[in-house]
This record gives structure tokens, sequence and C-alpha cells, in this order.
């Protein structure tokens, strides 16, 4: 019976709970500034693939020169109101180089999303291989495993990474670089979760039973433990990406991350600290945007651990309720 079951209770017919995928969107839209965070987030994705056909749209694009711009009186200030605002730079340009704001925006969203959503993607495996190797391994592994995380723990992401950015040839692949370094130093936050989970996993009675009757460590995670740890990893790898998207922008920012001429919206920030004066806008569209998204993740983060999180969902609504019987 695929419909929902009715139940009546004191005359009145109510739909029993939905489960699964169903009860998460349902609990996911119930929370309006999530659906606002992921509709603005999701637009900040759809302009970053579209970098190449909206920069076309605008007839611009990141790296071609226009020294008529800017006033080479003044040092480079693009010449116009707000930056050099036109219908042909619809954000302006850059100071000294003239080279398309908007383009070089949307061309760096791809870069700080791209970055983010790698380092993201490596902390989480990292992460969850670890903290599982750990809860399923015997005192020893898990001893060793859980000595290595609290290490890890203790290493000054950006410290190390700048290490490592500034001593790694210049020919490498920043975004590739980065992503890698920011992944490799910030997986202990997961670890520890999937650890924690895996243990308490275990006294579960049917993993207990795939566990007598022989079956490998591999194939009890694949098929008994990783469909549980689901919801925690994801919510956690949502709440993970908007602080890359902060680590690649300060490393660009100090100099030591993308370089030019490719676009980030940390190298931009970078280059904008001596024109802030005169060119405010060079640094102020980056910083805005680097904000929204950060704030926007955030948000669609802290909505997706309530949704995937029945009991979290109930005592929201349990306290929705009893706010609205006060005020009754």
């Amino acid at each position: 019976m695929t419909a929902p079951l009715l139940i009546q209770e004191a005359g009145a017919v109510r739909t029993a709970p939905a489960s699964g995928a169903h009860a998460f969107w349902r609990r996911l839209r119930a929370r309006r500034s999530a659906v606002v965070a992921g509709a603005v987030a999701a637009l900040l994705v759809l302009t970053a693939l579209a970098a190449p056909l909206l920069a076309a749209v605008e007839g611009q694009d990141p790296t071609t020169y226009h020294p008529d711009l800017v006033d080479s009186a003044t040092g480079g200030v693009p010449v116009g109101a707000f930056g050099g605002m036109s219908a042909d730079h619809w954000l302006g340009v850059e100071p000294l180089t003239g080279r398309d704001l908007f383009a070089r925006v949307a061309y760096g969203a791809r870069v700080s999303l791209g970055v983010a959503l790698g380092a993201t993607l490596l902390q989480v495996l990292v992460g969850v291989a670890v903290g599982l190797a750990a809860g399923l391994g015997n005192r020893w592994v898990d001893q060793a495993l859980s000595r290595l995380t609290d290490v890890v723990v203790a290493l000054p992401v950006m410290v190390i990474a700048l290490a490592a950015l500034a001593v790694v040839p210049a020919g490498f692949p920043r975004p590739v670089l980065i992503a890698v370094m920011v992944g490799l130093v910030g997986w202990s936050g997961i670890s520890k979760i999937v650890r924690s989970q895996t243990l308490a996993l275990k006294q579960l009675d049917h993993v207990a039973a795939a566990r007598l009757s022989g079956w490998s460590g591999v194939r009890i995670a694949r098929r008994e433990l990783l469909p549980a740890l689901a919801a925690p990893v994801i919510t956690y790898a949502v709440l993970l990406f908007p602080g890359n998207i902060v680590v690649e922008a300060a490393l660009s920012f100090l100099g030591v991350g993308i370089k030019p001429p490719t676009p980030s919206w940390g190298q931009m920030l970078s280059d904008a600290d001596t024109w802030y004066r005169a060119a405010p806008t060079y640094l102020l569209i980056p910083a805005l945007l680097i904000f929204v998204t950060v704030l926007a993740l955030t948000v669609l983060g802290e909505g997706v651990r309530t949704a995937l999180d029945p009991r979290v969902a109930s005592r929201l609504r349990i306290g929705t309720g009893r706010k609205k019987e006060a005020g009754a």
C-alpha cells in the first residue's frame, strides 16, 4: 500500500509521519531559512558552472586588459562611477588593469567553490576511513589511530598550509594543491564523530551477528555501518564546506594561495587591499560574495542537520508549540 496511512484520532483524520527521503525533504522545506539559503547556494553554484556563458552574455572575459577604462593620472583608478560600472561592464572593472570584474567574479566562484568542494570531499574520505578503522579495529589499532587524530587536531591548519604552499614549485596547480593541503589537515573532526558512532553501532545485534558470521570489516562497514553514518557525515560535510571557502580566501589573501591571472575571491581581496579607498567596489564585491556564501551554506547546513535528525525536529516542534500556547 503506497498511499500514506490514515489515522483517525479524536474525530480528526491525520496522516502518519513519512519516513526516509520524503520525511527529510518535508522537514527541510519546513525551515524557510534553510530553503532560502539553499536557493542562494544553488544560484552561486549555477553562476560558477555557467561562468563562460554569463561572461559571453556580458561580452567580456576575465583576462582581457582595458587600459582605456582606468585613469593613468590617478594611478589606475577606474574611470566612471562605482568602479566603472556600465552596460558593458556590469560590476565595473579592476583598478590598474581594467579587467572586467563581473567575469572575474563568475570565474572566481569556480575556483573558490571548487577548492572548497575538493577539500571537503578529501576530508570526508580520510575522516570516514580513519574513523571506521579505529572503531572496528582492535585496541591497538584504535589507540594508534586515535593518537594520530589527536596530533592532527593540534596541527595549525593555516601554518601547515602556508609552509607547504611556500615550498611547492610554482608550476603545480594551486587550486589542487590548496584543496589537498586543507583536506589532509582538516579531517580529524569527522574522524572523531565516525569513530564514536562506530563504537556505538558495533554493540547493535545485527552488527554483532555480522561479526560473528565472519564478515570482514570492509563488508560490515559497507553493508551495516555506512548507511547509519550517512546522516552525521552529510551534516558535518555541509558545515565544513563554508569553512574551507574561508581558508582558501585567507590563503589567497596572504599571497600564498591562488596566483594571478587565475581569479578567485580571496585573490581579488588580496589585490584590493591597496585600492579600498580609491575603488571600494573592488573590495566590497568579493568580500560580500564570500560573506553571503558562507552564511548561506552555514544556514543550509544547520537546516540539513535538523532535517536529518528527527529528534531535533521534534524538539523544535515542541518548543514552537509551547510558545504558541504561552502566547494564547
